[in-house]
This record gives C-alpha cells, structure tokens and sequence, in this order.
C-alpha cells in the first residue's frame, strides 16, 4: 500500500489540506489551477465579486463540459453503431452472392 501524501490546494483564497494517493496529486493541482484561471475570468468578464456566485458558475461550466461529452461520446457511438451495421449488412451480401 502507498503512503499518502498531504498537500494544500489554494482555490478562492482559501487553502484545503488534502490528505491524497501521490498518483493524483497532479490531476488535483491541475484542477485547482483550471478553477483559479476560470475564477478569474469570471471576475473579469462579468464582474461577478461574490467568490459563491463565481465558484457556482465554475461548478456550473464544469458540469455542463462533463455532461457534453457524455452526449458526444453518446452520440459518436451511436454513429459508429449503425456504420457497423451497415458494413455488416455489405459483407452478409457479398458473402450470401
């Protein structure tokens, strides 16, 4: 079993100690830097001061980004689904000829 590793993200001026795997150590600081530079695009592009209001809106995009790309990814398999059916259908017809 690894040893944990304690680390501190800083997001919307406040600091949360985290006691983590080290393999995710990366993915959480990458996070915590993403929620930072939306935080302050949101500031900037709709002077929106109130750090609840911001970090709704950060939760919010985050969100609406995951949920895209199970509709994408939905949608993509559908469409790889009916090809192979229609491949299928051609290679039953040349063989059955």
């Amino acid at each position: 079993m690894s040893e944990k590793l304690k680390i501190k993200l800083s997001i919307a001026n406040r600091v949360y100690p985290l006691t983590i795997d080290p393999s995710q150590e990366e993915g959480l600081r990458k996070a915590a830097q993403k929620i930072e530079a939306m935080i302050k695009q949101f500031e900037q592009s709709y002077s929106v001061r109130d750090k609840q209001d911001v970090l709704a809106m950060c939760a919010l995009q985050f969100a609406s980004q995951a949920e895209q790309k199970v509709i994408d990814t939905d949608h993509t398999s559908e469409e790889v689904e009916k090809r192979l059916i229609a491949l299928d259908q051609l290679l039953k017809e040349h063989n059955s000829a």
